[in-house]
């Protein structure tokens, strides 16, 4: 995998396979390709070899209409939380149904639902200024789920959140797992790595040096 204008390979001789209904970490130093990886599963940039499948969504050859398509199968966590300021935890939710199209009966039934499973119960009428770090970022974890995606793709979730609260996090991406979500997080904290029994695949220059196909001990 190469970016256009550049004959250097960011990422070489990947051969990875999350399975449905799995919890991964991926791991590896700044520049170690983690990002590339985000990228290429979302469709933001397309692979320049071998092969990419997400979702039954043929990565190499899908059309530009068809990505809208692929990206309802994901939810995206960042670490940023990337909130709209001016609306309140419910209408942020909300908003993530009203751009697929969904109409105002499901929303009703679904966003109550969602903020229930993340902790945010009572919480609908306040701004994202009136949350703490944890809340704002179990209002993106919500935001992510509320339209059922297969996979859950969460780019250093805790980067902004003290020990106890990236722990809740992590606790709590453990729990939508539980429930039939596959869940791939980015991460380099390597205590909460360790605190959770999950496959970990690690990255160095663009290569697996654990935990893809036939890997599965994680390599310092």
């Amino acid at each position: 995998m190469s970016y256009p204008g550049s004959d250097k390979d960011v990422l070489q001789d990947i051969d990875l396979t999350i399975e449905d209904g799995e919890f991964v970490f991926l791991v590896g130093a700044s520049g170690s390709g983690k990002t590339t990886i985000i990228k290429l599963l979302t469709g933001e940039v397309t692979a320049t070899g071998g092969s990419l499948e997400v979702n039954g969504f043929d990565l190499r050859r899908i059309k530009h209409r068809q990505l809208p398509k692929l990206r309802r199968t994901l939810g995206v966590i960042f670490q940023d939380f990337r909130l709209i300021q001016d609306r309140t935890v419910y209408e942020n939710v909300a908003f993530a149904m009203r751009v697929l199209g969904a109409g105002s009966r499901e929303i009703k039934k679904r966003v109550p639902e969602v903020l229930e499973l993340v902790g945010l119960t009572g919480c609908e009428d306040r701004l994202p200024r009136e949350l703490s770090g944890g809340e704002q970022q179990r209002v993106t974890i919500a935001r992510a789920l509320v339209n059922n995606p297969s996979m859950i793709i969460a780019d250093e979730p805790t980067g902004n959140l003290d020990p106890s609260r990236s722990l809740e996090i992590m606790l709590l991406l453990e729990k939508i797992n539980e429930m039939g979500t596959t869940v791939l997080v980015v991460t380099h904290e390597k205590e909460l790595v360790d605190a959770l029994d999950k496959r970990v695949v690690a990255l160095r220059d663009g290569r697996l040096v654990s935990g893809g196909n036939g890997y599965y001990a994680y390599v310092e």
